[in-house]
């Protein structure tokens, strides 16, 4: 299997282990505050965060690929989050559900596409700085581990 495939696969593995954890979620749980520094985020603003952010992240990489322009020196994570977050707070979680399996599908399709030397082209990570995509696409499932294991505790 090619290091690209092997990508695609932990990705979409990952997706749909996402998906079907919070799937099972009660409304109330929805609710549930994993944030409290700065602004509140409740379990549904993690899930509007996994859409926003990596919707976000595979049209920055895909610029990286094309044009070797990655994110700008001035950008700010936490306004683009808050920025996010405004857009998509209507939204209700089966709505972001079904956004997040459509992201993360395109993220499989995309990361499939690539040949395996262009994992090695490198950009700006608004997180990470200057890295190659191989790095950028493995931070795509380590970043939605990081809040899961954050979600998770919040429900205990």
């Amino acid at each position: 299997m090619t290091e690209t495939a092997e990508l695609a696969e932990k990705l979409k593995t990952e997706g749909e282990r996402m998906l079907a954890f919070f799937a099972q979620l009660t409304d109330d749980q929805w609710v549930g505050e994993v944030y409290t520094e700065g602004e509140t985020w409740t379990i549904r603003n993690v899930l509007a965060h996994y859409v926003t952010s990596e919707r976000g992240l595979v049209r920055l990489f895909e610029r990286i690929r094309t044009t070797g322009e990655g994110a700008a020196d001035d950008f700010s994570i936490d306004r683009y989050n808050t920025a996010q977050q405004e857009k998509t707070k209507d939204l209700t979680p089966a709505e972001l559900l079904e956004q997040y399996k459509q992201v993360r599908a395109e993220s499989v399709q995309w990361v499939s596409s690539l040949k395996d030397e262009e994992l090695d082209i490198k950009g700006r990570h608004p997180f990470l700085g200057e890295t190659v995509i191989r790095e950028m696409v493995k931070m795509l499932y380590l970043h939605n581990q990081l809040h899961y294991r954050d979600v998770k505790r919040a429900l205990k």
